[in-house]
């Protein structure tokens, strides 16, 4: 993160200034004035890094100032009427640095930032406070998929699933039933701390029968509507009303079962990922065959669209064609898809055995497409007030 980087680059001169304060010591007054010298250079460079990088944040943050009557407002976040682009990266863990590199190649600043999150007693399993936080100096809002792995909690404070095989089995219906009510809460009671709309992305692709220990192979379809519903009611109660509640199923599966109520449901979220060729299992498709029929469906049901993971691999195919096929036609053809998000992972170990790259910003003909069909899109940005 940039503040991470900050805080690192005032230890690093601290560290320096105690070092050469120490040599000044040891050498005594004959060597002082070259050490001091020196000293004083190391806290000059450090001093310009610490000033850039707080002139790249807050010229970031001018380029963002359009956004803030958007980005404070739920309301006016469940009603833009203009698309909101965003980015996953998986080095933001780090830094956003490759973040603002993406948005500088593309000549686009972006209001939302995507992070992951996973259920768990580890410290990273928290309410990502301060990366929510920095997102937002930043001028953009966190959109956080938040993944109810059950295999990572403390035994002695769960002990209903210590012995159990597959802790995930028959899951949903326990967080349905409030047993893990004490981790669901404090993380409601943190998201209520940092006090401004954010988009939370839970449990998704449920319908996938392979991919989540949360899906159909582990659970029932009514435990996944109770499950979310009483997350939601547990939010609402403490407060943490502050949450978008993005509902994102697997396009190429039936959704409807799984759908919590319009109630308990702001966005509809679709995975628009284009694998190629990288496995026996994949082939090459385009941004219709991935979306077309669930848009169909999943738009019935009167939400705004939020393309939560949009991106394609090169292999197998024209990845440029591919972005440019499916970006100009977006406005026109899918009016409720009123964000796209995309899946920047240049590591992506999650689905095959090997990592794959979704990363294209090196890739100069797909950044040239997205940047012209980004710009030829209708720049409305109005700002709902009822």
């Amino acid at each position: 993160m940039i503040v991470a980087k900050r805080f690192a680059s005032i230890i690093l001169v601290l560290l320096i200034s105690i070092s050469l304060f120490a040599l000044l010591l040891m050498a005594g007054s004959n060597s002082k004035g070259p050490l001091q010298d020196l000293l004083n250079i190391v806290q000059v460079k450090v001093a310009d890094v610490e000033s850039k990088l707080m002139e790249k944040r807050e010229r970031r943050a001018q380029h963002m100032q359009w956004f803030n009557g958007i980005r404070n407002n739920k309301r006016a976040l469940n009603s833009v009427n203009t698309i909101l682009v965003g980015a996953y990266d998986d080095a933001t863990h780090e830094s956003y640095e490759k973040i603002i590199r993406l948005e500088d190649s593309l000549h686009n600043r972006l209001p939302i930032i995507s992070i992951y999150t996973a259920w768990g007693s580890k410290k990273d399993q928290v309410f990502p406070l301060l990366r929510a936080q920095a997102i937002y100096d930043l001028g953009s809002i966190p959109m956080i998929t938040w993944e109810p792995w059950l295999n990572d909690f403390d035994p002695a404070v769960y002990p209903f699933n210590a012995a159990a095989a597959n802790k995930n089995k028959g899951g949903m219906r326990a967080v349905a039933d409030g047993k893990y009510d004490q981790y669901i809460d404090r993380w409601a009671q943190d998201a209520k701390k940092y006090g401004l709309p954010f988009y939370l992305r839970w449990g998704h692709e449920m319908n996938d029968p392979y991919r989540y220990p949360w899906g159909q192979q582990n659970n029932q379809p009514e435990d996944y509507i109770a499950a979310w519903q009483h997350v939601v009611k547990r939010f609402n109660a403490l407060g943490a009303t502050n949450a978008i509640w993005i509902w994102s199923p697997h396009p190429a599966y039936d959704a409807a079962p799984f759908y919590p109520g319009h109630a308990y449901v702001d966005w509809i979220g679709i995975t628009a990922l284009n694998y190629g060729t990288v496995a026996t299992w994949s082939q090459w498709w385009s941004f219709d065959d991935i979306v077309g029929k669930a848009y169909d469906s999943l738009s019935l049901y009167a939400k705004p669209i939020m393309l939560t993971e949009f991106g394609s691999l090169a292999v197998g195919g024209d990845r440029a064609k591919w972005f440019d096929d499916a970006l100009r036609s977006l406005p026109a053809k899918y009016p409720a898809v009123k964000s796209v998000v995309f899946f920047h992972a240049a590591n992506d170990l999650t689905t095959t055995y090997k990592a794959l790259d979704w990363s294209f910003d090196q890739d100069k003909e797909v950044v040239s497409v997205i940047r012209k069909a980004v710009a030829s899109w209708p720049k409305k940005r109005k700002v709902a007030t009822q």
